[in-house]
């Protein structure tokens, strides 16, 4: 990830949530940091390009950074799960329904509308989820150039 008022070193991160540095730690770290919004698939491909790690290390990896807050799971509706390092802003994602890319969105400035429950039942709500759907740029583009008309003498694979 890189530097920022708000960056904070892999290890000095790893302590600070009370856990021992380890290379597989940082390595998912460091992916996800590369690759924000990856599968677990994604994280292992990445980690195995610098550690000797089992499959199974780096779900016990992704779980413990989850539950101690240093990485967030979003999980979309019919997809995989997916990890990032942001967290805690209360930010929300949209999600291309072509090929299933991830984007973050901030949340609204000033007063948070999504945190205004229209019936809150009882409940003290502290975040609000929002998950936006559409197709990204990249899709809409091949879409359109599949509908363009052919150009004589080109073949279109």
């Amino acid at each position: 990830m890189p530097p920022s008022s708000s960056y904070v070193a892999p290890d000095v991160l790893l302590h600070e949530h009370g856990l021992r540095v380890t290379q597989p730690r940082l390595a998912v770290l460091a992916a996800l940091a590369e690759a924000p919004h990856s599968r677990t698939d994604a994280v292992l491909a990445a980690v195995r390009l610098t550690t000797e790690v089992s499959t199974q290390a780096v779900y016990d990896v992704l779980n413990t950074l989850t539950e101690r807050g240093i990485v967030r799971r979003i999980q979309p509706t019919g997809s995989v799960a997916r990890y990032e390092l942001r967290t805690r802003d209360n930010h929300h994602h949209v999600v291309c329904r072509a090929c299933g890319a991830v984007a973050d969105v901030d949340c609204a400035t000033g007063q948070a509308p999504c945190l205004v429950a229209s019936d809150d039942s009882g409940f003290v709500i502290d975040e609000a989820e929002v998950t936006w759907w559409g197709v990204c740029p990249a899709c809409r583009d091949q879409n359109a150039h599949q509908s363009d008309p052919p150009t004589p003498g080109v073949t279109h694979a």
